[in-house]
């Protein structure tokens, strides 16, 4: 059975005229994304936007979600809570959410958290080392104990972030931060995998290592099946 999968991007950036984002990711981020994630036939793909109706999520695509990744940067304050509720309500009932870089500080991310999600950050171009701490996890299949990004914006710790229920990935930066970059909840039903690498303006997206990430993670954190049930129900033994 397919793993219905919402790669969903403000795509703010990518449509600046002078914005270098724009050069790597000439088509957003959501399709590089999506173009990943289309490598492995289990999953049916779609994307949506913050520009389209009902800011590319109405509830119809949202209850045939399985699992939602989400990258914003600019636009936080434009997502409506409405949205976020029912994101989080979805979440609860056993939608995965990938949060992508900078999205740890989207509205979704913090709901879903009970944080404010910061972090120390700077745009060097530093390099990336991204170490595996949980081998045999489902998000680390197939990678190596380490790999690196020759370029990619640093976030530093201390990350604002509750303590992870599992930690897959550690990363260095050239600059000398380390980062809690791969970070595995649980919420309800539901999953939630933040990942750091993404910066709009390199081409981390087109990464052998990180698209497998990427697949990996829509594999765990797709829905149980069958789901889970709740409210009023049959007793289980007998008077």
């Amino acid at each position: 059975m397919s793993i219905r999968v919402t790669v969903w991007n403000e795509f703010r950036h990518e449509q600046q005229a002078d914005h270098k984002s724009r050069e790597v990711y000439p088509n957003g981020l959501h399709l590089a994304i999506a173009d990943a994630l289309k490598e492995d036939p289990k999953f049916e793909v779609t994307t949506a936007t913050l520009d389209e109706p009902e800011q590319g999520l109405p509830e119809e695509k949202l209850n045939n979600t399985d699992v939602l990744i989400w990258w914003g940067h600019c636009a936080h304050a434009e997502v409506k809570d409405e949205l976020v509720e029912r994101i989080a309500a979805r979440v609860r009932d056993g939608m995965g959410v990938i949060v992508l870089h900078s999205g740890h500080y989207s509205k979704v991310f913090r709901r879903l958290m009970g944080t404010e999600c910061r972090s120390k950050w700077w745009e060097e171009n530093d390099r990336e080392r991204i170490f595996t701490v949980m081998p045999g996890h489902p998000i680390t299949a197939g990678l190596p104990e380490y790999f690196e990004l020759p370029m990619e914006e640093t976030y530093c710790e201390h990350f604002n972030i509750p303590t992870p229920d599992e930690l897959v990935f550690i990363s260095w930066f050239s600059g000398g931060a380390v980062l809690r970059s791969g970070c595995c909840y649980h919420y309800g039903a539901g999953k939630i995998f933040y990942f750091q690498p993404g910066h709009e303006t390199f081409p981390t997206y087109y990464d052998p290592n990180i698209r497998q990430v990427l697949k990996n993670a829509a594999g765990w954190a797709a829905p149980c099946s069958p789901a889970m049930k709740y409210g009023k129900h049959e007793r289980i033994e007998a008077k």
